[in-house]
């Protein structure tokens, strides 16, 4: 499923939520939000997309930004939120993911799809050879593995969970869209944790369930755009047992986990529209997911 498809199905936050508010932030929060690098309000005002990465940002950098700005703008304001020296290897990485889970929708034949895929496998064994092609996200991604030393098969996995997608097969049990979630999203976080020089069996397990948990959410926000069913009923008991990893896992992880935050809003308010995903208020962009994932940042939690 596209991430374009997803990067705007979210309704505003509602500030009473207990998880996100039970400490008071520090007075003017929301002006240091603003001042975030790359961060840009609802009507678009604030600075460029390319100070993220400072002054010296290259062309490559700034493409792959712009690129995740415009297609999973939830993991773009959370990349924000590492730390300066992690920031722009996760711009990569993410940059890569949209750029496969694009494919499946924009091609009209399996066959063009599964050309693009062997594209990117071969990119990816190009980047561990030291010879990338002259393309954005693949040279970006090249340098987050110098520089992080990450690991090829959670590279791999990601393509080659995506390439068994192209065939648009319906899911026949949670197993099967546990795995899928394991090897995509839960790729990413391990990736992640890498980036962030984490090395932690606890972070791991949260990774799993957390990755777990959120293509569970992403497969019920893309249900509308692919018009398959009416009604959906969450499986809880993944989201929960994410969550009960808190207390295990090393504070350096914690941005790593950001993206909960908006899972959480999305659980909260497709209970209060009783699970009917087709509710208008689940297509909203929330205006005010940079604020609340700051005061997690802050508070570091997840």
């Amino acid at each position: 499923m596209a991430a374009s498809t997803l990067g705007s199905a979210w309704g505003p936050l509602r500030l009473g939520v207990p998880s996100l508010c039970c400490r008071r932030p520090p007075r003017g929060l929301w002006a240091r939000v603003r001042r975030l690098p790359g961060f840009q309000g609802p009507a678009g005002s604030g600075r460029s997309v390319a100070a993220a990465s400072g002054p010296g940002a290259s062309g490559t950098d700034q493409y792959c930004m712009e690129l995740l700005r415009k297609r999973d703008y939830e993991s773009y304001l959370c990349s924000l939120l590492l730390p300066a020296q992690s920031r722009s290897s996760a711009f990569a990485l993410r940059a890569f993911n949209v750029e496969l889970a694009q494919v499946k929708d924009s091609v009209s034949e399996k066959t063009i799809g599964l050309m693009r895929m062997q594209f990117w496998k071969k990119t990816v064994d190009d980047i561990y050879s030291d010879n990338p092609p002259h393309q954005p996200v693949a040279i970006e991604l090249w340098k987050a593995v110098k520089r992080h030393n990450l690991t090829k098969r959670w590279l791999m996995k990601i393509i080659d969970e995506r390439e068994k997608n192209l065939d648009d097969k319906a899911y026949h049990n949670i197993q099967e869209l546990e795995n899928y979630a394991e090897n995509t999203q839960s790729s990413l976080l391990y990736l992640t944790l890498e980036i962030l020089g984490v090395k932690d069996l606890h972070a791991d397990h949260a990774a799993s369930h957390i990755g777990k948990a959120q293509g569970i959410v992403t497969c019920l926000r893309a249900t509308p755009y692919h018009g398959t069913r009416r009604r959906v009923f969450l499986p809880m008991d993944i989201c929960m047992l994410a969550r009960s990893f808190h207390k295990s896992v090393p504070v350096k992880a914690f941005p790593a986990f950001l993206q909960t935050v908006a899972l959480e809003d999305y659980l909260k308010k497709i209970q209060q529209v009783d699970f009917d995903i087709f509710h208008p208020s689940l297509q909203q962009r929330n205006t005010l997911l940079p604020l609340f994932l700051y005061v997690q940042s802050w508070r570091k939690r997840y």
